[in-house]
């Protein structure tokens, strides 16, 4: 009697495999378990006890899916590698019952949700609920060949972004899963209040979201480039909040706020946030979120004004809403550097003070 020859897997009951868990599978995974085409077929019949979701995903129950389900079907359908019973997202799950056992977390290969279902699961309250969501869009690389249909609605990319786990379903950043929600909304509220949002509760800052829509070739739309002005001026009144905080916060000295420095007789050298005029030092927070022409311009002006104003003996101290938001103490400290260095420099040159 020979050992060597390998025993083929016994094929699970048809009722095991609709049971527990694992409510979902692709074509290739009910082969590895010994379930033929033929068999799926005859299950998948109409009013049978199975259903077919997706191309090559199948629902193993008839009654209709959950949202969860229609999120990792999805996933299941755009996967890279489906043709393995080990193929990413090989194990799909149902939602966790209270008290319930944790299922296993999927792992979906160059596949994540993205649009409006990935805003919903970052926990926007001005996207829909996922079971009002008609289609879901799931971002794939671009040469993937893959198709739109059924719930699923494939977005491509020429470079995936990371993805972040959210409820064990990989999800697009928010600054790209706004850009491609955004892409599809032709109502100007909804767009502003998506944008707004998203600044509003931190989930990003606003140059985020508009280099996601300038890539998206989105800035041409007049009710997205109407919402992003709000966007800018929503981004811009935070940051500003961020450094009044910071200055209380860290018993910085009080600066002269949001000014205009020209020379006595002389040209207008530029605006600032914030100046103290006995250490010569100047703040700007960089709140510039443009087209990506006018955000050139905008830059090398701004290092125009800035070399103009370090010529004259004055520190500038640049500071992006980010950092005042992420490391506000770090920030102080910079500027309270600035502040204390300024005994050791030239005195700089006299400039006018005026309100702006």
């Amino acid at each position: 009697m020979t050992h060597n020859i390998p025993l083929s897997p016994r094929p699970r009951p048809l009722h095991v495999l609709a049971d527990g868990r694992r409510r979902l599978m692709t074509a290739a995974q009910l082969r590895a378990h010994g379930v033929s085409a033929a068999e799926t077929n005859e299950q998948c019949r109409p009013g049978g006890p199975w259903q077919q979701l997706l191309p090559n995903v199948v629902l193993l129950h008839p009654g209709p899916p959950t949202s969860d389900e229609r999120l990792h079907a999805v996933l299941l359908y755009a996967a890279r590698d489906r043709t393995s019973g080990t193929a990413p997202g090989a194990t799909a799950s149902v939602p966790v019952q209270p008290g319930g056992e944790h299922p296993p977390v999927p792992a979906y290969a160059e596949a994540m949700i993205t649009g409006l279902a990935a805003l919903t699961l970052h926990g926007f309250s001005a996207a829909p609920p996922l079971s009002a969501l008609e289609l879901i869009d799931v971002l794939v690389p671009r040469l993937r060949r893959l198709r739109t249909t059924g719930c699923a609605r494939v977005v491509r990319t020429t470079a995936l972004p990371t993805a972040v786990e959210l409820t064990g379903v990989p999800v697009a950043p928010v600054a790209r899963a706004l850009a491609d929600a955004v892409a599809e909304l032709t109502d100007p509220g909804t767009v502003r209040r998506l944008l707004t949002e998203a600044v509003r509760t931190g989930h990003c800052e606003p140059a985020a979201v508009v280099r996601e829509l300038n890539r998206a070739r989105l800035l041409s739309r007049p009710h997205v480039v109407d919402a992003v002005d709000s966007l800018v001026a929503e981004g811009r009144a935070l940051a500003e909040q961020r450094l009044y905080r910071m200055v209380r916060e860290y018993a910085l000295p009080e600066p002269v706020w949001n000014v205009g420095l020209r020379l006595p007789g002389g040209p207008h050298l530029g605006g600032v946030d914030a100046f103290w005029p006995e250490q010569a030092v100047a703040l700007e927070l960089d709140t510039r979120a443009h087209r990506q022409q006018e955000d050139d311009a905008a830059r090398a002006e701004h290092a125009r004004k800035r070399e103009h104003l370090e010529r004259l003996g004055i520190t500038v101290v640049h500071l992006t809403p980010r950092k005042l938001r992420d490391c506000p103490e770090h920030e102080a400290a910079v500027v309270r550097t600035a502040l204390m260095a300024a005994g050791d420099r030239e005195p700089a040159a006299y400039v006018v003070v005026l309100p702006r």
